[in-house]
This record gives structure tokens, C-alpha cells and sequence, in this order.
């Protein structure tokens, strides 16, 4: 039950995400003055609909998308100079013209999108991949401030019986294997330490350092053991322990060996806890996932190569590559249902969200690819219009003709034919050739 409940939720996300996307070109377009005619989630057949003011607001059968109807994406025929249809392409690019003067009115002309200046369009189909940005940034800041991430605890999980040499795989202490200091004073899992050598202690990190700089001293620890305050008299032995990074992995030498130094030891581990986090890291998050994404629609192209031999042939499907539909609907369903040790609701709410924005941020950067029908295809139809004009001004010569995006139309359909096959290849790789979530 728990993972079909993921998979709605999923789903339900990805379509709120979708209709807010919507909203981010329909509502400055409607400050602009352009008539909006569609507002619809979904495509095919329509669901359900109702008509409120000029717009007819509804839900589709196919829940893969959706669009904003904005009255005259494409200018008029006239607008361009009439241009003569030759040929296969050509005669695509005068129906896409002809079907948008269609929908403009008598006399409503000015409020065909064409018409807007080059600022106004870019907020407008900009306003879409932003709002996916900010449903990222306020789906990441619940997660952080709000739930908070695992992190190590004051919360003692473990307290090794006895001091086993650097890069020991043993499990067990033998018979002459020094006694550990914490377990010899008397440390005990579950224990949380409240103060060591005097020092009032907030955090594992606080806690580790305090412990690796105190070798051989005898140190006054005071924990909480069920309820009570209890002091302790604990002195760590020195011992050599691998370096670490910031970011918790071990540093390696020229050969490829950890690096390990005389520290502080005391056999005592941290449990793990929710830590909510400061504001300034949902933005440092949002960058660098905002960047990965980016690092990973650029390398797609490549990344196919391998999804296809992955799910045509022998090849070995990677870990890290991309998911397709049915790969984050079955994240979604095992990210609800993990019955993992201490994996608690909150957990759960946190990995679900955690997806959606993911999800979302993927959403932004993909529809900034310059091309149509992606948002970015428009965006860069804008900009060569503001150019156009700008260099005409400059040059002192006549405003130029507004840009015909219709042109455009065949590049469109064949951007849609190739984002259907990576569809369709990515859903079969993950049913075929799924990937193993850890």
C-alpha cells in the first residue's frame, strides 16, 4: 500500500509542478494584455473543462505535460511580408502562421503575443521554468529547515569493547587487543554526551575533535543515561586513524593509500538524527543541483548510447544514469515503502519531497534548452528579435519585421519525434534494464 501511496503522490506532484508551470506563462501574459483562450493539464482528450472570463480552464486524459493556448504565438502572414511557400517545410511553417492568425480576433490584433516587446516575452516564457525553480526552492527548504537531514548525534550508537589497528576488517576483538577507553569507563550505547574536558557539547563534529586532541589524558565526561546526569572519567589512548576530508572521505596518498596520523581514541560512535539546517544551505543545494543537472542534460546524448546497450544488449545499466517515467515511479513507490532501520515517516516525507524537487529542477533546465518547443526555443526567438531591433535602432533604419518563429515549425517536430524516442527508449531500459536502488 505504502508504495502505490508513493507513486500517487509522485504523480500528484508532478502534475501540481506541471499546472504551476502553466500558471508562471499564463498569468504575466494576462498582465501584458494577451488573451489566454486554453488553459489545460494534460493532453488528448479533455477531461473536463470550464470557461471562466476569456480562458477555458481543464484537465486532459495524458497526464505528460500541458500548455497555455496564448493567442498569436506566430505572426500574421502580413506581419512577415507574405512569404512565398516553397516546398515541404515551408508550407509547414504558412499553416502554423495561418492556424495563429486564426485565433485573433477582430480587432485584437495588439493583443497577440507577437506584439509584445522583447522584455514582456521573455517574462512570460520564461515564467514557466522559473516557477519550477521556486516549487524546487520551497520543496528543498522544507526539507532542510523544515525536517532537517541526517547527521550525526551527541547520541552514542555503538562503544567498541576494545582498539582494533587502522583498516582492520576484523568484527570481533581478541584475546589481546587493548581494552577501548570508553567501554573501560564505562560508556554505554545510548548514552548522550553532554560535556567533555569542561566543554559544553553541541555537536558529534564539536565532539570528535575534542576526543582526537585529548590522547592519553584522563578527560571529565558528563552524559545523560536515562534521564540522569552521570559523570565519567575517560582516557582516549592514541591510536592511528585515517584523514578525512570535509567532506568525511578518507584522504589518499600518492599510491593510493588512506592516510592515517596518531590521534586521540576513545571506541565511541554517533547514532545519526534529523539536523534541520540554515537557510543559507537551501540555496548552496539548489545551485549545485541546478549545476549537476545541467552537467547531465549536456551529457545525455552520450548517456543514451549506453541506456540503449544497456537495454538491447549485454551492456551493464549505470548506477547514476538517468531515470526514465517508470524508474522515478518505482523511486517514488520504494522511497514510501523502505522499511529500512530507523527510516520513519519523517524520512520518508523528506526522500518524496526531495524527489519532487529534484524533479522540478529538472523541469527548469530542461525547458532552457534553446530549442522548440521548449520554452527555450522561444526564449531564443526572443532575444534574436530584440537584436534585430536594437541593431536597426543603432543603424538609425525602419523597425524590422517581427521574427518568424514559424519558421521554426519544423525544427519543432523534429525536436518532438526525438524527445518521444528518449521517452520511450528510457521507459524501456527501466523496465528491461532497471536500476538498482541501494
Amino acid at each position: 500500500m505504502a508504495y502505490a501511496i508513493g507513486v500517487v503522490v509522485l504523480v500528484v506532484g508532478i502534475l501540481v509542478s506541471i499546472a504551476l508551470h502553466e500558471v508562471g506563462h499564463m498569468v504575466p501574459a494576462k498582465r501584458f494584455g494577451v488573451r489566454v483562450s486554453q488553459y489545460m493539464v494534460g493532453f488528448g482528450p479533455t477531461l473536463w473543462s470550464r470557461t471562466k472570463g476569456e480562458t477555458e480552464y481543464g484537465a486532459k486524459a495524458i497526464p505528460l505535460g500541458g500548455y497555455v493556448r496564448l493567442i498569436g504565438m506566430y505572426p500574421t502572414p502580413e506581419a512577415v511580408g507574405n512569404p512565398p511557400v516553397r516546398g515541404f517545410f515551408s508550407r509547414i511553417a504558412a499553416d502554423a502562421r495561418e492556424a495563429s492568425a486564426e485565433e485573433i480576433r477582430p480587432g485584437e490584433d495588439h493583443r497577440a503575443f507577437y506584439r509584445l516587446s522583447t522584455p514582456k516575452k521573455l517574462v512570460v516564457m520564461l515564467g514557466g521554468p522559473v516557477m519550477n525553480l521556486l516549487i524546487a526552492v520551497v520543496l528543498l527548504a522544507v526539507v532542510l529547515v523544515g525536517i532537517g537531514v541526517q547527521g550525526a548525534s551527541t547520541t552514542l550508537s555503538s562503544v567498541s569493547q576494545c582498539v582494533l589497528p587502522a583498516g582492520s576488517t576484523a568484527t570481533e576483538c581478541a584475546a589481546d587487543d587493548p581494552a577501548a577507553p570508553g567501554a573501560a569507563a564505562g560508556l554505554r550505547p545510548g548514552d548522550t554526551v553532554l560535556a567533555y574536558d569542561g566543554v559544553a557539547i553541541t555537536s558529534w563534529d564539536q565532539l570528535s575533535g575534542l576526543i582526537r586532541g585529548s590522547g592519553e589524558q584522563a578527560v571529565p565526561v558528563v552524559v545523560e543515561r536515562d534521564g540522569e546526569r552521570v559523570e565519567l572519567t575517560v582516557t582516549p589512548v592514541v591510536a592511528e586513524r585515517p584523514v578525512t576530508d570535509d567532506a568525511g572521505q578518507a584522504v589518499l596518498d600518492d599510491s593510493g593509500d588512506p592516510v592515517t596520523r596518531e590521534v586521540g581514541f576513545l571506541g565511541v560512535s554517533p547514532g545519526t538524527e534529523l539536523q534541520r539546517q540554515p537557510v543559507s544551505e537551501v540555496a548552496e543545494l539548489t545551485g549545485d543541483a541546478v549545476w549537476q543537472t545541467m552537467k547531465a542534460v549536456v551529457t545525455l546524448p552520450a548517456n543514451l548510447v549506453g541506456i540503449a546497450e544497456s537495454a538491447f544488449g549485454d551492456g551493464e545499466r549505470s548506477a547514476e544514469g538517468v531515470l526514465g517515467p517508470v524508474g522515478v515511479a518505482r523511486l517514488a513507490g520504494e522511497v514510501a515503502s523502505s522499511d529500512a532501520a530507523g527510516v520513519g515517516v519523517a524520512e520518508r516525507v523528506s526522500g518524496m519531497l526531495s524527489l519532487l524537487a529534484s524533479l522540478n529542477i529538472a523541469l527548469f533546465v530542461f525547458n532552457l534548452i534553446p530549442l522548440v518547443p521548449l520554452d527555450g526555443g522561444h526564449v531564443a526567438a526572443a532575444l534574436w528579435e530584440g537584436l534585430k531591433r536594437q541593431v536597426a535602432r543603432l543603424r538609425k533604419l525602419p523597425r524590422p519585421r517581427p521574427a518568424d518563429a514559424a519558421r521554426l515549425q519544423p525544427v519543432a517536430l523534429a525536436v518532438f519525434v526525438v524527445l518521444g524516442g528518449m521517452g520511450l527508449l528510457l521507459a524501456y531500459a527501466d523496465i528491461v534494464a532497471p536500476i538498482t536502488f541501494g
